[in-house]
């Protein structure tokens, strides 16, 4: 809590939150950091492997595998969301399942089953669309800008000769 704040605390509220503070279990960041370098590692384990599924018995190179090890790790994800297991691995590793877009996935599925009982128009896809919305915009800007910084840097490029 910020100085500013606590000025405007009485001295009980004060003495309660120092008391908080002090009562509050230590979090154990390095175990916490490394249950998600584990969980983060599997998941992108699982994904090479289903991208070497895919060049060496689905006749796909490495670049054209990636678009569907995608699909299959988002199906995988929502399947495992959908039977209540992605939670539970989420619960114990943390952060590490929500770096992939397994992660993304998740939180898309979650927040369909929540809202199913609203109808399928406002209630899954409205309030899919609610978290997913920001998430699309971002990406969208993040790759304008970054293809006009391309196509300043490398004026060569891009069929403007």
């Amino acid at each position: 809590m910020s100085n500013k704040k606590k000025k405007k605390l009485t001295p009980l509220q004060q003495e309660y939150n120092e008391l908080v503070i002090k009562e509050e279990p230590k979090r154990p960041v390095l175990v916490n950091c490394i249950r998600a370098f584990v969980a983060g590692g599997t998941i992108c384990l699982i994904g090479q492997g289903v991208q070497e599924i895919f060049v060496r018995w689905g006749g796909f190179d490495q670049k054209a595998a990636g678009n569907p090890t995608v699909a299959v790790m988002i199906i995988l994800s929502t399947i495992l969301t959908t039977i209540g297991v992605y939670d539970k691995i989420a619960q114990w590793a943390g952060a590490g399942t929500a770096v992939p877009v397994t992660g993304f996935a998740n939180t898309m599925t979650s927040s369909a089953l929540e809202h199913k009982s609203e109808g399928m128009v406002l209630g899954v896809g409205g309030r899919m669309f609610e978290l997913a919305g920001p998430v699309i915009v971002f990406g969208t800007v993040a790759a304008f800008i970054i293809g006009i910084l391309h196509w300043l840097l490398n004026p060569g490029m891009g069929g403007m000769n």
